[in-house]
């Protein structure tokens, strides 16, 4: 059972439910103000809002754990993004009252730092355009040790418990002590264990697709599919919501291969730390398409490891090995 006083899973858990919180506010503006990096993807006001609270949050409980987390502050300092640092001190002063540009700024840098033996990471919104459009998306944190998630947590506002679209949950794993479910927006209801889908027949087996057809390869993953019988409609969903639902056995599998566009990708470390555990510990698998576990000793990329692949268990050798047969046919 999970002991919710134990300080670093109270204080992830604190994390999870405030970030929530902030994102919804963000989201309940007609339009979210927001930059673009420069790989093109959006970053919106709650991007840097919950990572600002959280950098804040984290350093000043376990000063000696570093952060590692998907933003930084350099374009928001400029005077063309005064109006979108506005809003992100407007928003973080709802939670941390003393917050001015450059204190949020300051936060927003905490998760700067490079992994070590131990660090934390965090993706503010996993799932920014799905965030935009209105669809799923999460806040992931986890707690990695010597390569592994050891705790973690999601956040996932457009989710209910049993991992069906609904009002909120928040997703907690601690390794070895399993992986449990709460309502998110009452902290007093019980928590329930998560538990995959005991699905062993791949006929009968569920995929999870992203809303993004440029994050994966969609003619392989079709051919995937067919390899593997599955005769069953794709769910599809963003973000690391994906993971959740998966724990909860909503589906059975989830693939992320290489898009033709961008052959050289490699996974952040802040896209899976969270979501692996929770699935692990729910009773699932993560590799990566060749079945190498995934290795977060090497920097904020997985760069040991090639695409995803994540399922309940049981299916996942058989995935393996008709992403294989797949992949070997493409290159012959």
């Amino acid at each position: 059972m999970l002991d919710l006083s134990e300080p670093r899973t109270a204080l992830l858990l604190s994390v999870l439910r405030d970030a929530a919180v902030l994102g919804r506010a963000v989201r309940a503006e007609t339009k979210p103000a927001g930059l673009t990096k420069e790989d093109l993807s959006p970053v919106t006001v709650g991007d840097f809002a919950i990572q600002a609270m959280a950098g804040r949050r984290l350093r000043a409980a376990f000063p000696d754990i570093p952060l590692v987390a998907e933003e930084d502050s350099a374009e928001l300092r400029t005077a063309d993004s005064a109006a979108v640092l506005e809003a992100v001190t407007r928003h973080v002063s709802h939670l941390e009252q003393d917050a001015t540009p450059d204190t949020v700024c300051e936060w927003i840098d905490v998760g700067g730092a490079e992994p070590g033996d131990v660090f934390w990471t965090l993706d503010p919104i996993d799932g920014t355009k799905g965030f935009l459009r209105g669809g799923q998306y999460a806040v992931a944190l986890a707690l990695v040790e010597q390569g592994k998630s050891v705790l973690g947590g999601l956040a996932c506002p457009g989710l209910n418990p049993d991992g069906a679209p609904g009002a909120g949950m928040i997703a907690l794993a601690l390794r070895g002590a399993g992986a449990w479910t709460a309502p998110m927006d009452d902290p007093s209801a019980p928590w329930q264990r998560l538990h995959v889908s005991p699905c062993a027949n791949p006929v009968l087996a569920r995929m999870m697709r992203s809303f993004e057809a440029g994050h994966t390869n969609t003619d392989q993953t079709d051919a995937i599919a067919g390899a593997m019988g599955m005769n069953t409609e794709p769910v599809p969903m963003d973000s690391q919501a994906k993971y959740a639902a998966l724990a909860a056995g909503r589906a059975e599998m989830l693939i992320r291969l290489l898009s033709p566009k961008r052959m050289d990708y490699k996974e952040k470390i802040w896209d899976q730390a969270a979501g692996t555990i929770v699935l692990e510990e729910a009773g699932g698998r993560v590799s990566d398409l060749y079945g190498k576990p995934l290795d977060f000793t090497r920097g904020r990329c997985l760069t040991e490891n090639t695409g995803l692949l994540a399922t309940n268990g049981t299916i996942h050798d058989a995935a393996l090995a008709a992403i294989k047969r797949v992949l070997e046919n493409n290159t012959e």
